[in-house]
């Protein structure tokens, strides 16, 4: 049974103590009970207030090991107003913003826990789209010269994925591929899209073949006019709009292209959820996916980005927009 307060009174009275928010942490990683990382176990006792040593291999996890909130010294009851904040944020959430509503010391934390966050709300495993799909890519970044058609240069090149319900959009999905090619446009389907789906596509050779990989593919000539494309896929044309709308509205441009597929994972998160009539159980599966998903250091993140990663520097990538 889904258990998530309703408003931001519930959410205060609920979870204003440490132990409410490990009772509910514990519920969410083991909702049949403990079970060891390392033997699978069933039985532990509590050895501290986040520790539980298996009584079959006695070895001892702590409730937040091996999750986004790895190590973490900061108190739950401060990870869980900032996970409610962001997701009660209805056109997402910055760095700057964070760091206003909860006060953090620097602007470094703050961006830190939104990448954090953003890296939970891809549930692993996640159900593919399924049905009638519409695909297409589209560029983000700032405008260069010489930039045509798909090609990139400095820009990414960002693969988009839109269910058809009826005359409206269905789930979404996103990624940035490495180019137009069929090995990346395929790979991008086949990760999101369910076998046996109509997969409707322009005549890009990038998309040739895919028929072959299981999928019904649908092909409409468009030529050079973005109005004929705007009309014959106007799910995916739609989405990309409101994608660049997001990250300049939101974010004001300043999204480091390193770092662009979170932003994507946000702005799919809160899109397939945008019909949620609760907005609390937007928060109950960002604490569901945060206790499913690996560590990620703040090193791991910036590692191989200008030269970064040995040590954290004064100023993360920008993330700079309003709340």
């Amino acid at each position: 049974m889904e258990d998530y307060p309703r408003t931001l009174a519930e959410f205060e009275a609920r979870f204003g103590s440490e132990d409410a928010c490990r009772d509910y942490l514990f519920a969410l990683r083991w909702p049949q009970g403990f079970r060891c990382p390392h033997c699978s176990g069933q039985t532990a006792w509590a050895v501290s207030p986040v520790l539980y040593e298996c009584a079959s291999c006695s070895r001892q996890t702590s409730l937040t090991a091996g999750t986004i909130l790895h190590r973490t010294r900061t108190p739950l009851t401060v990870w869980f107003r900032a996970m409610w904040w962001l997701v009660m944020q209805k056109n997402g959430a910055s760095a700057l913003g964070l760091q206003r509503v909860l006060g953090l010391g620097s602007y470094e934390t703050a961006w830190t826990w939104l990448h954090k966050l953003r890296r939970a709300m891809v549930r692993p495993g996640r159900d593919r789209l399924a049905g009638r799909v519409e695909v297409d890519e589209t560029l983000i970044g700032a405008g260069e010269e010489g930039a045509m058609g798909r090609q990139t240069l400095g820009k990414a090149l960002v693969a988009i994925a839109a269910e058809e319900d009826g005359e409206g959009i269905g789930r979404i999905r996103m990624r940035r591929v490495a180019d137009a090619s069929s090995s990346s446009l395929h790979g991008f389907i086949q990760e999101a899209v369910e076998p046996g789906a109509v997969i409707h596509t322009d005549d890009w050779n990038g998309y040739k073949g895919i028929a072959g990989k299981g999928y019904v593919h649908q092909i409409t000539k468009v030529g050079s006019d973005r109005r004929t494309a705007s009309r014959m896929f106007p799910r995916v044309h739609r989405v990309a709009a409101l994608t660049k709308r997001w990250l300049l509205g939101t974010h004001q441009g300043a999204v480091s292209l390193e770092h662009l597929d979170y932003y994507l994972d946000e702005f799919t998160f809160r899109f397939n959820r945008r019909r949620s009539k609760s907005r609390g159980k937007l928060f109950y599966r960002l604490v569901q996916q945060a206790v499913a998903t690996g560590p990620c250091p703040y090193r791991d993140m910036v590692r191989g980005i200008r030269g970064l990663g040995r040590k954290p520097r004064r100023h993360p990538p920008q993330d700079v927009g309003g709340t």
